[in-house]
């Protein structure tokens, strides 16, 4: 089958569940022997080959530029030329596929793709990671900004489609919105190994991974685990990640009285995380707005729970059962973070092996693996799935 996968990042040189996601499934599907076009911006440096097996061709339909704004948001040129480039390209070698599965976001390569379905005959699945809310545009872009995203987010939802979410929350929204014929529930969106790791201790030790943008809320971090370390011995805390909030981090671990318990490194390679995971009393994630939250899975796989903050635009709380993988906080109020700290340390081993079994018991339905099945029967024609 040939299969135009489109998304305007490439792991790694973009990092992110959705980075890695479309990465591992071109991957997958040219190991199935399918014939697959990777179409995203260009993040390599020019005339070499973009890090990704080689049997996958990737086109950059655009040059690269920096996706995102001094605040953190999304700016709004590469969209745009992502959008026009995705066009052209389909335009030229639309004939050439008989499936194109593109990310919603960021709506521009959508809105290219949807209105050429008749002409060229290729079926179009679309994976929507988010929903956004009527408040969250306006928050994220103000009363007329806000209003204009809405309404192209409602103009994608009503293009022809088969459309796929990885979260209940997100689900119900396309629904609400009055998607027709309804999503498909994917769950499985995590690439790492099945495989539980070996039961193992823990140091007293909080880890964060992720991009600092304001909906991370990482600032609250360093002054839980301050308030933590007084019921906590020993107990430390690592950010790990880049992006515009970093000073702001920076700051708040400043700031403490001691500030020793905090290191913020930076973007480091992959290894260096995962060894920390391995290793971490507990995965604090006190994210507003999260579309799945993948790295609680990627923790649960070595025995560690995670922490998370529930919230109306945040999916990752579907990946924690209070106690057995996790603990969900209220807030991200520094005392209910520290509190949750807490509740991990004194749960102690029985927690970490509740996690690891939890991992056990749903790795492959949250896995791509999981998932292959359901999405290569989606590539199927009409016909053929009838």
């Amino acid at each position: 089958m040939r299969v135009c996968i489109i998304y305007d990042c490439l792991y790694p040189y973009t990092v992110g569940g959705a980075e890695r996601w479309y990465r591992k499934l071109a991957e997958r599907l040219v190991a199935e022997g399918h014939d697959v076009t990777y179409v995203t911006l260009r993040q390599w440096d020019r005339g070499t080959h973009p890090d990704i097996d080689p049997r996958v061709r990737v086109v950059a339909v655009g040059a690269r530029m920096a996706l995102y704004a001094r605040g953190g948001r999304r700016r709004i040129l590469p969209p745009l030329v992502f959008g026009f480039g995705v066009l052209a390209h389909l335009l030229r070698h639309g004939r050439d596929y008989d499936v194109v599965h593109t990310c919603s976001f960021p709506y521009f390569s959508l809105l290219a793709a949807a209105p050429l379905q008749p002409r060229f005959g290729y079926r179009l699945i679309v994976d929507w990671w988010e929903v956004w809310s009527d408040s969250y545009w306006r928050d994220y872009l103000g009363r007329f900004g806000g209003a204009v995203g809405l309404l192209v987010q409602r103009r994608c939802v009503r293009a022809a489609q088969h459309a796929f979410c990885f979260s209940r929350l997100h689900a119900g929204r396309l629904a609400a919105e009055g998607m027709d014929p309804p999503p498909t529930l994917l769950q499985g969106a995590y690439t790492g190994t099945l495989e539980v790791a070996a039961g193992n201790g823990a140091d007293p030790l909080v880890v964060f991974a992720g991009r600092l943008i304001p909906e991370k809320r990482a600032v609250a971090i360093a002054p839980a685990v301050e308030l933590a370390a007084s019921s906590v011995p020993g107990l430390r805390g690592i950010i790990f990640g880049a992006g515009p909030q970093r000073p702001a981090v920076l700051a708040s671990i400043a700031a403490l009285e001691r500030p020793e318990l905090m290191s913020a490194p930076g973007f480091v390679p992959g290894a260096e995380v995962e060894s920390a995971l391995r290793r971490a009393l507990a995965m604090v994630l006190p994210s507003r707005r999260e579309g799945y939250g993948m790295i609680v899975i990627e923790a649960a796989a070595y025995g560690t729970p995670s922490i998370v903050v529930s919230g109306s635009d945040n999916a990752a709380v579907e990946l924690i059962e209070d106690g057995v993988n996790g603990v969900k906080t209220s807030s991200a109020d520094p005392v209910d973070v520290a509190a949750a700290i807490i509740r991990i340390y004194e749960a102690g081993p029985a927690l970490r092996e509740r996690t690891r079994d939890w991992f056990a018991r749903n790795a492959m339905r949250l896995s791509l693996e999981g998932s292959l099945e359901t999405i290569l029967a989606s590539y199927a024609p009409d016909s053929a799935r009838r």
